[in-house]
């Protein structure tokens, strides 16, 4: 007889007994147990036999954790501490006492439960791995760890360990190490949620975000209703920039749990990386009703601030944020990021030295070595600034996909082949005839967002900022004309969403501007599409760009972005595209813009912007620095500030690291 079948039989038993004899405490015993190992419902036969059996630690016991799986916290908590006062060397009703206790917080009261079990049953391997995790929660990891480690000694197939050692192993930055463990532990038992849910955390730090939303997406399959894998979801698909499906998650995550203050904070986030500033601090808000010591929501509030151009308010958040959360690293990365740092800020830059000289999860390793490059960069310590940025960069390669040089040319020679000058005679008859799109391109770090910032100061256009659409929309081309769609009726769809998307986002701007660099790969589509739009193309210097993106921090983003070889093959790429796009589209479809001309000539290169997108001059073009407007990007900062050629030929304060960028200086001489 299989194991189900034993306990079915059990209850069958118990019931024809309890029938006989309804006041026999062992038989209603005998039915919970059976019940509970069935899956069914067991509290009330439990309840019955601790009645029936005051003086059995056991019945109360199991009654403990009857209530305890139902959430009945306080009541597991006395009936725990009834079965201990009836046997006190029980050490199931301790291991019960301690997860109980764990569920209120009570950390240090909850491990002190488990060195109970530990001193009646030394070699519980399931002590052990509670014990590490409660250790962990306290912040006490290197105990934890070893704690785990013991556990596994005893039992190396308690899957519960092996998870429990990867979160400690995450919590010291040993993250490699921490998926192994939680892979060990799915190998044995599959159906654990929580590994699924932890491996797609340890993998999001390892920029790994499809294996990650993987992971979230098993976690899911296993308890569809939990908010907080639905908010971890979420958070994976804004960073591969799926914001609708991460909308959608955050948003379903707080239908679960409405007063979750994380996934407020979560959608806050991912609100204001589309812009949607006023919407995000109200999330953020939200967030804090719930949580007033939410520090991440308070840092989340000072990006915010600083998007709309407030620095000092900004700063004052995170400050605050700092003073609930001591080492909450985004803070401190966030003050550097809103204004320049100066002599007086050493004791910033010991805190960061001294939060970066600890085991720090990747993510923020990379962050706070960005963050001292940047305060040494400002005090122009550059020989410091580049080990630091060097560092950041060598970090960020550990831990995501490299990139492939080979796959990126095999792109540049397909999009060439695909959009010919043929191709766009035939294609453009079915686009949709709209002045309205202004598409700024060209490299990151070229002075996108500061000719946004100009012409978005303009009464007349609204800045849109960088809008995700042409890459989906060249995606869906590529996958639909291999299954023979009819290519003008695309086209013709393409235009349409887009002018409703511009349309959402501003119903009275006579122009909008989309500034997402990256579109230069889709300007063949673009132009198909909507042949009356107008392209802005940003240049610089080339050395000038490609070290400026070497010393931002783009997460997983840019595979290209944290090797100065890998950098320039991608330049060449870029530049080989651009050149396609200026042969084989109109005269009249592309501005070239040089940076380094529209920082000593302002005003001659805005008249020139704005005649070209045909629109008439207007002086407040000129105080582009005071125009009040959300600026989400990497620029926020600079683009607040009075035009400067401070940026110009920057390069040469770092010469003798830059090998392998000068070739590009004879590619493109700026």
């Amino acid at each position: 007889m299989t194991r189900a079948g034993r306990y079915r039989e059990l209850e069958r038993k118990a019931r024809e007994l309890g029938s006989r004899h309804p006041n026999w405490g062992f038989v209603w015993k005998a039915l919970g147990v059976s019940l509970q190992m069935q899956g069914k419902e067991a509290l009330s036969a439990m309840a019955r036999a601790a009645e029936l059996l005051p003086n059995d630690a056991e019945a109360h016991c199991n009654l403990a954790i009857a209530l305890l799986n139902a959430g009945r916290i306080d009541e597991a908590l006395a009936r725990f501490r009834s079965a201990l006062a009836i046997k006190p060397d029980f050490a199931d009703a301790y291991a019960g006492l301690g997860a109980a206790l764990r569920s209120r917080g009570r950390l240090g009261e909850a491990a002190a439960s488990y060195r109970r079990v530990l001193a009646i049953q030394p070699d519980s391997a399931e002590a052990y791995s509670n014990l590490g995790d409660a250790l962990l929660e306290l912040g006490q990891i290197d105990e934890a760890l070893s704690n785990c480690r013991r556990a596994l000694q005893i039992k190396p197939d308690l899957a519960e360990a092996h998870g429990n050692l990867g979160n400690a192993l995450l919590a010291l930055g040993r993250v490699e190490e921490a998926v192994a463990s939680y892979r060990r532990a799915l190998q044995i038992r599959p159906e654990l949620a929580e590994a699924h849910r932890n491996l797609g955390d340890a993998l999001m730090d390892l920029g790994r975000l499809e294996q990650a939303a993987a992971s979230y997406r098993c976690a899911l399959q296993i308890g569809p209703e939990r908010a907080e894998v639905r908010n971890s979801l979420a958070n994976v698909l804004r960073s591969l920039g799926r914001f609708d499906e991460a909308l959608a998650n955050y948003r379903r995550a707080l239908e679960l749990k409405p007063d979750d203050a994380e996934a407020h904070n979560s959608l806050g986030v991912a609100l204001r990386l589309q812009g949607r500033t006023a919407e995000a601090e109200a999330s953020c808000r939200r967030a804090l009703e719930i949580n007033p010591s939410s520090a991440a929501s308070i840092a989340t509030l000072a990006e915010a601030q600083a998007d709309r151009g407030q620095f000092a308010a900004a700063e004052e958040l995170f400050r605050r944020a700092i003073s609930i959360q001591p080492n909450l690293v985004e803070a401190w990365v966030g003050i550097a990021r809103v204004r320049k740092m100066t002599v007086s800020d050493a004791a910033w830059l010991a805190e960061a030295q001294r939060l970066a000289s600890q085991p720090q999860r990747p993510r923020e390793a990379i962050s706070l070595r960005y963050a001292i490059g940047k305060y040494f960069d400002d005090l122009q310590d550059f020989e410091q600034a580049f080990l630091h940025y060097q560092r950041a960069n060598e970090l960020t390669k550990l831990h995501a996909s490299p990139y492939d040089r080979q796959r990126s040319t095999q792109t540049a020679d397909q999009l060439i082949h695909s959009y010919d000058r043929k191709w766009l005679d035939q294609a453009r008859i079915h686009g949709v005839a709209s002045a309205r799109p202004v598409f700024i391109v060209g490299m990151p770090r070229s002075g996108t967002s500061l000719a946004e910032q100009i012409l978005a100061s303009h009464p007349y256009v609204f800045g849109a900022g960088e809008l995700m659409f042409w890459s989906t929309a060249s995606a869906t081309y590529h996958s639909s004309a291999r299954n023979g769609e009819v290519i003008g009726s695309l086209l013709h769809k393409f235009a349409g969403d887009y002018l409703q998307l511009l349309e959402r986002l501003s119903a009275d701007a006579l122009r909008v501007v989309d500034k997402m660099p990256g579109n230069f790969m889709f300007l063949g589509l673009i132009h198909a599409a909507l042949p009356e739009a107008r392209i802005i193309h940003m240049r610089r210097d080339p050395i000038d760009t490609c070290l400026s993106i070497y010393f931002q921090d783009f997460g997983a983003v840019l595979a290209y972005a944290n090797d100065l070889e890998d950098l320039a093959h991608y330049y060449g790429e870029y530049r080989r595209l651009m050149s396609h796009w200026q042969s084989v589209l109109p005269e009249n479809a592309i501005l070239d813009v040089p940076y380094e001309g529209l920082v000593a000539d302002q005003e001659a290169w805005s008249r020139k912007m704005l005649e070209f997108i045909a629109l008439p001059w207007d002086p407040h073009c000129l105080e582009f620095h005071q125009t009040r407007r959300s600026v989400v990007t990497t620029s926020k900062w600079q683009v607040r500030q009075k035009i400067s050629t401070s940026s110009v030929a920057r390069w040469r304060n770092y010469a003798q690291h830059v090998g392998p960028l000068l070739p590009l200086l004879q590619l493109d001489p700026g």
